[in-house]
């Protein structure tokens, strides 16, 4: 028996050791997905974004603070508008079926609300343009009189005087203090942490998965007569362009010129607008910048239809994009490969 113990007693330590290995292992990669969930990472064969947290390390507690705030309707003046208001996640963070934002009182924007994904990528924001860093970008909407309505001095007033914000704010910046900075900062991580990279398309890309036929003739046609404007694998490129709509009063009354309103004024920016992704087109109609049409096929009918005067119309829509019906059908088809499911199903952020 003695001498059956001493040579089981080598297996048995092996056995004991493989097993704390793979307890040791199973749970390192439970705590790594949990990391990872917080961690942003550029995906593969993507250029490098513009905003890569520098100076704004990303974690959870500033995450789950930017979220928070990105839901918390007391950044307005009614206390009933959020950016989560406009910015909904079932619709890869637009406004599904409204044509221009709703505000305090129920006041109408001008604009189309964009979608919130990829931002990290882009080097300007809103359909002008006019705020130039993601950490930025929240004032416009806060203080504008049609949306939010608010003062920055109010808002932090109202974060201050709320019990929920001071362990948030401590758990994300190590103390206390309620400041701008810091909740800009928080908003720039729940907002920088939105990447969309895992449509059928993306699944394509990476050898996951194969496009059905229509699908890669779809992507012939998006690369002969779209990619020049909605280059991959952001599908946009982020230029200011003008298609060719007609303009048009917008809820104000006036007419809006795109980046021409943003100074100082120059006549080569009328009625140029920021060129919006492709990506996660069936959950953000309507679409344009004022919303104006409500399926793709009606998006398609304007650029067969484009007047070729028209003022500073992008170059290479002067005779539009004509697409035979088979095309247009291939195009469309290629388009939903680019509707990220798992973004918009992403529970991370909701609320």
């Amino acid at each position: 028996m003695k001498l059956l113990l001493r040579l089981l007693k080598p297996a048995i330590i092996l056995g004991l050791a493989a097993c704390a290995t793979t307890l040791h292992i199973a749970s390192c990669g439970k705590d790594d997905v949990k990391k990872n969930e917080f961690a942003f990472k550029v995906p593969k064969d993507w250029p490098a974004p513009v905003y890569a947290f520098e100076g704004n390390e990303v974690s959870e507690a500033k995450f789950n603070l930017g979220k928070e705030l990105f839901y918390d309707v007391q950044l307005s003046l009614t206390n009933t508008v959020s950016c989560g208001s406009c910015h909904q996640p079932f619709a890869a963070f637009a406004h599904l079926d409204h044509d221009v934002s709703h505000g305090v009182y129920d006041r109408l924007g001008k604009r189309n609300s964009p979608p919130l994904f990829n931002l990290n990528w882009h080097s300007s924001f809103f359909w002008d343009g006019r705020s130039n860093h993601l950490e930025v970008q929240p004032l416009s909407p806060i203080t504008d009189s049609t949306e939010m309505a608010e003062t920055l001095p109010n808002v932090l007033a109202k974060l201050q005087s709320d019990q929920r914000y001071p362990p948030l704010f401590t758990a994300a910046f190590g103390d206390a203090l309620i400041d701008s900075q810091r909740m800009l900062k928080a908003l720039a991580v729940f907002m920088g942490m939105m990447v969309s990279d895992n449509a059928k398309y993306d699944k394509y890309m990476r050898g996951e998965e194969q496009l059905t036929e229509q699908g890669s003739r779809g992507m012939a046609v998006y690369t002969q007569h779209c990619s020049g404007c909605h280059k991959e694998p952001l599908f946009s490129d982020f230029s200011f362009r003008s298609n060719g709509l007609a303009p048009r009063l917008t809820t104000a009354g006036t007419e809006d010129s795109g980046r021409a309103t943003v100074a100082p004024f120059q006549a080569e920016n009328m009625y140029k607008f920021k060129v919006p992704s492709l990506r996660n087109l069936r959950f953000t109609r309507p679409y344009m910048h004022d919303g104006r049409f409500q399926t793709l096929e009606q998006v398609l009918d304007h650029y067969s239809q484009i007047d070729a005067n028209a003022v500073n119309l992008d170059p290479q829509l002067v005779n539009g994009i004509q697409l035979s019906q088979q095309e247009r059908s291939d195009l469309l088809a290629f388009l939903n490969t680019l509707n990220d499911e798992e973004f918009v199903r992403d529970r991370r952020f909701v609320k």
